[in-house]
Order: C-alpha cells, then structure tokens, then sequence
C-alpha cells in the first residue's frame, strides 16, 4: 500500500525537481543542456535496472539488449518509413522492446542466481552480434543516422532538432515514467516482488505464481529500458552497437551501484554522478575509464550502500544529534 506520507515527500521532492529541471536550461550553455537530457536519459536506464537488480534480487549482466533493441528500432523505423511521427516511431520502439523482453524472459527465468546472471551476458551477446552482422538494417560497425521528425501539436509546431526543445520533451516524458516507476513500487504487484525475494518459498506457499511475478517485473524493465534507448537514438541523432554492447550494460551496473541499490532515488544519483564524472574525467585524461573502475572498486569496498546510503547514514547522524540535544536541553 502506498504511504500518504511517504507519496505527499515524493510528490513535493517531484514537483521540485521538475521545477529546476524547467529554469536550469534558462541559464546554462546549449552544451549543457545536451548533457542533462543525456542524465535524464541514462536516470531511466539505471531505474529499470535497478527494478530487477534492487527490487528483485536478479543480478543482470546483459541489460543493455533492451537498451540496444530500443535504439536500433527507432532508428529503422524512422529511417524505413517515411512520415511516421516523433511518438509513432517511440511507440513502436517500446512495443518491440516489450516483446523482446517477453521472449526473453521466458526463457531466462526458469533460472535464478549465476546460471541467470550468465544467460543475460549470453543474450545480450547474441542482439550484438545480429547487431554487428546483419548490416543492410543495422549498418553494422557504421551504425544509423536520423532525422528528427517535428511534432506537430495542432495548436504548435516543436522543432525536436532544437536541443532546449527536446530536452523539455525528455524531461517530460521520461520524467512522467520515472514517477510511474516510483508509484509501481509502491503498488501491490510492486511489493509482491520484494517479497519474493526475500522469501520465495512463503510466496509460493500462500498461492503466489513467483514466476508470472518475477516475468511480468522483466517485461516492465525491459519496456523502460527500450524506452531510454529510444530516446538515446533521438538525442544524439544516431546509433552503433555501442548502445547494446557489454560496456553498456557495465555503464548502468556502475550507475546503480554508485547510486545505491537501496533506494529508489539512488540510480538517479548515480546516473547523475557517471555522467558528469566522465564528462570531466574524458577532459582531462583518456584513461579515465581506468579512474571509473578504481571509483566503482573503492565503492564496493567502503560505501556498499552507495551515495543514497551515504546520505541516509549523514541524515540519521544529524537527527541523533538533534534528539540528543533536544533532550539534554529539557533536561535542563
């Protein structure tokens, strides 16, 4: 069941966040911009890993194919036929990303632990490899370019092109989904799956299907992941077998471990801090992957809550303080 409490923080948090979101491109370069709508993106991308990994306990290695599926299918689509819309052409990519990970799921879940685990990196390297080969759809090594299709509102006219312009159409709808996620967790499917992680047997006992649970949990991740990947393809106007390599689906691994699998907010965090570090770091040296594993390793090792944890332990400190002070103070 949802809080009232807890849904009115996030709500008010939500709305705040919105708000900067809104005035932050007013008073920053174009450059910027370009590298918030990259976050907002990549936010999405951590969030849906973190649903599988943080929430139901299964530890993917190939998340990336949903990513990859996602924005080569815009891409084809756009590219394959003409006059399809900025919508149309998502539609499409999210629906075919959602039976991708129908299929796959399928398959994969009558595993658990490290055979899972495996069979996700085995996947994943199967889509790279249709990526990679079969060249007249996929361009190959080349890739696909684009061409923004406008939307056309009826009462305006939106210039996707313009990077303030889809910034604000990313941050919108890819915004919307992030607090769609939120409320899922809080739903009663959302909650059935942390209890099948915690005890799977207890769940089977009072009647629950573990298996359509931990299915139906797949497919929704898969679906948000195709739906960053989309928006990755749109935002930089192009795709490779980047977006669906292994080192993707190491990026999002990083991103919600340094976040924190703890908290919902914490892949946002983590999205956040990968993406303005190798922004900064790529500046300075190009061996700053090398510095993103030694952050990742010190990670592991001494914040294994990751920076949502790190604040939450910050945050307790303080209100132990408080109520230690409060009460020396009414002793007195």
């Amino acid at each position: 069941m949802i809080n009232q409490r807890s849904f009115a923080q996030f709500l008010g948090w939500g709305i705040f966040v919105l708000i900067v979101g809104v005035v932050l491109p007013l008073g920053v370069r174009q450059y910027q911009v370009a590298l918030l709508t990259e976050i907002i993106i990549f936010a999405l991308f951590a969030v849906s890993y973190n649903l599988l990994l943080g929430y139901a306990g299964l530890l993917s290695f190939g998340h990336a194919m949903f990513f990859g599926v996602g924005a080569y299918t815009v891409a084809i689509v756009l590219n394959h036929i003409s006059g399809l819309s900025f919508f149309g052409a998502v539609m499409i990519s999210v629906m075919v990303t959602t039976v991708a990970g129908f299929a796959v799921g399928s398959l994969l879940l009558r595993h658990k632990g490290v055979p899972f685990a495996l069979l996700t990196l085995a996947f994943n390297a199967l889509f790279y490899a249709i990526a990679t080969k079969w060249h007249s759809i996929t361009g190959g090594d080349d890739g696909l370019s684009i061409r923004l299709p406008d939307i056309n509102l009826g009462f305006a006219h939106l210039k996707t092109g313009d990077i303030t312009v889809f910034y604000y159409i990313t941050l919108l709808i890819i915004g919307s989904v992030i607090l769609f996620c939120w409320y899922f967790t809080r739903t009663a499917m959302g909650q059935t799956v942390l209890l099948v992680r915690e005890n799977e047997e207890r769940m089977k006992f009072v009647g629950y299907n573990t298996n359509v649970s931990r299915l139906i949990l797949f497919v929704f991740t898969g679906f948000l992941a195709g739906l960053a990947g989309s928006f990755y393809t749109l935002h930089y106007q192009f795709t490779s077998i980047s977006a669906i390599s292994i080192d993707m689906s190491t990026i999002v691994v990083l991103m919600v471990i340094i976040g924190g699998t703890g908290s919902f907010i914490g892949p946002i965090l983590g999205a956040c801090v990968y993406i303005y570090l190798q922004d900064f770091l790529s500046d300075i040296t190009d061996r700053w992957p090398f510095i993103m594993g030694l952050i990742f390793i010190f990670m592991i090792l001494y914040v294994p809550r990751g920076l949502s944890g790190l604040i939450d332990s910050f945050g307790e400190r303080l209100r132990g303080r408080w109520h230690l002070r409060s009460s020396v103070e009414m002793e007195e």
